[in-house]
């Protein structure tokens, strides 16, 4: 499907464009709260995503709820991101902008050369059905239909999915294709969500919580998942999380506080799911 958006107009100075990704192996923190690093033009344009001074504010009657403040923060092909924080922290506020199903209240958000901000409701309906692939903490799996059919679903309105087959194998769910939601456990049902996410090759994975309904052994098992289609796919994964130990497994681990990004730390050696616990 042609993309109906209106392209971003050119940056006049974009040497002055910030990013949070850290080219030092230590975290980086400043005194406001807000991370930074200066890069080259090569790098800005290589983003996918690029959210410049992203705040959120949500009114309720006199009172005001600021769930980001000046957020920037850059998203590179392939990575692996951990947004790492406690709940009300803003996490899940700054996971819905990334995946158009929410706007900021005041900065600018732009998908490669796309503004997002000033999209239209059908312009972001088409950003999320092409582009975003959601995988929740609850599996939100239709339950009169099969793993097969689940995923197979999304095929009929993507524009050049995989085989629903060869989603459910990268997520080792071949052989419960048959089975209906009531009778798999929580682990297969979130594989095969994970499945569903990414059968339509989403070119980023936002995953809120994925491990949040799970005991330890199926949560290690779903990361393992999570890791194993980042790699093999190439696909942006982005976990939000409150657990710490998924951390060790991120690219970049972005540490949010109060709605303010307050750290950004960049894993020089990744460990496997196996490696971690918690």
């Amino acid at each position: 499907m042609e993309s109906v958006w209106q392209a971003c107009p050119p940056k006049k100075d974009v040497t002055k464009v910030v990013t949070l990704c850290n080219t030092e192996d230590a975290p980086l923190s400043t005194t406001s709260g807000q991370a930074h690093s200066s890069v080259d033009v090569a790098k800005v344009q290589q983003a996918v995503f690029h959210l410049d001074h992203i705040s959120k504010v949500y009114r309720m009657g006199d009172n005001e709820i600021h769930a980001l403040r000046d957020v920037d923060l850059d998203l590179q092909p392939g990575e692996f991101v951990v947004l790492l924080g406690a709940s009300g922290s803003g996490k899940s506020t700054l996971l819905n902008i990334l995946g158009g199903l929410d706007r900021p209240t005041s900065g600018r958000v732009r998908y490669r050369d796309h503004e997002l901000t000033s999209a239209t409701v059908g312009e972001l309906t088409q950003f999320r059905r092409e582009h975003v692939g959601f995988v929740f903490q609850f599996y939100n799996l239709i339950p009169s239909l099969t793993a097969f059919e689940n995923v197979a679903l999304v095929t009929e309105i993507a524009a050049s999915p995989m085989d629903p087959d060869e989603a459910l194998g990268l997520v080792g769910m071949v052989e419960r294709r048959n089975h209906f939601p009531s009778q798999l456990s929580g682990g297969e049902q979130q594989r095969v969500a994970i499945a569903r996410a990414i059968v339509k090759r989403p070119d980023v994975l936002l995953c809120d919580e994925p491990t949040g309904a799970l005991d330890y052994p199926t949560g290690k098992l779903v990361l393992s998942v999570l890791q194993h289609v980042n790699q093999t796919l190439g696909t942006i994964t982005v976990v939000i999380t409150h657990n710490a130990a998924i951390a060790a497994m991120a690219d970049r681990v972005i540490r949010i506080s109060s709605g303010r990004i307050v750290e950004v730390q960049r894993n020089v050696t990744k460990a496997s799911p196996e490696e971690i616990s918690w």
